[in-house]
């Protein structure tokens, strides 16, 4: 497939699957959310993190609060992002108090306000909830189009566990894939837990 044409079935897919998932009525949403982020929190590599790097939900996304609230409360380190837009990257930041220490980003997302937040190196990670648009059971991930998080996982570890969480209306047969995109080993939907090795 040629890079035109990957962009372009990228684009289609991607406004496909927002619009389901935006059709989702929000007392579904919440619901779903619930048993994704029950299902995450039983995992046994989310249970062995110490340092785990989350995200605050964007729109439609599975709502992450109470995840990150019971990352907290089980006294793991939280990593949250921020948006270095001239560069073009992710910066991450350890967050202890969730009201106190985020401030409005770019799109509406809230991200840790680096005078309260300390950064921390992408090395550092046991863990990261991944993000994104559409995924497929052989862990394949489509994002957002700007490429702000292709960018970090190209830093982490290779032996980082990278998890993501999304309703089972997300989920394809197929998600394209160019050289540069990077899999996830475990998608967590409401019906249950895709891994991409198949155990």
């Amino acid at each position: 497939m040629t890079d035109t044409a990957l962009t372009a079935a990228k684009r289609a897919l991607r406004q496909t699957v927002l619009a389901r998932r935006d059709a989702v009525a929000p007392c579904s949403r919440a619901a779903w959310s619930t048993a994704i982020f029950a299902g995450l929190m039983g995992l046994p590599a989310v249970q062995r993190a110490g340092e785990v790097l989350a995200y605050d939900a964007f729109g439609s996304e599975p709502e992450t609060l109470h995840f990150r609230r019971a990352l907290r409360a089980g006294d793991k380190g939280l990593l949250l992002p921020r948006i270095d837009r001239p560069a073009r990257a992710l910066t991450l930041h350890r967050v202890r108090d969730l009201d106190a220490d985020l401030t409005p980003g770019p799109w509406g997302i809230r991200e840790p306000d680096p005078r309260r937040c300390p950064p921390v190196r992408p090395g550092n990670i046991d863990l990261v909830l991944v993000p994104g648009v559409a995924f497929d059971a052989g862990g394949g991930r489509l994002g957002y189009g700007g490429g702000y998080y292709d960018r970090l996982l190209g830093t982490c570890a290779d032996a980082t566990p990278l998890v993501a969480a999304a309703f089972e209306v997300q989920m394809v047969d197929r998600v394209p894939m160019g050289p540069g995109d990077r899999r996830v080993d475990l998608v967590v939907t409401e019906r249950g837990v895709y891994a991409r090795d198949g155990g």
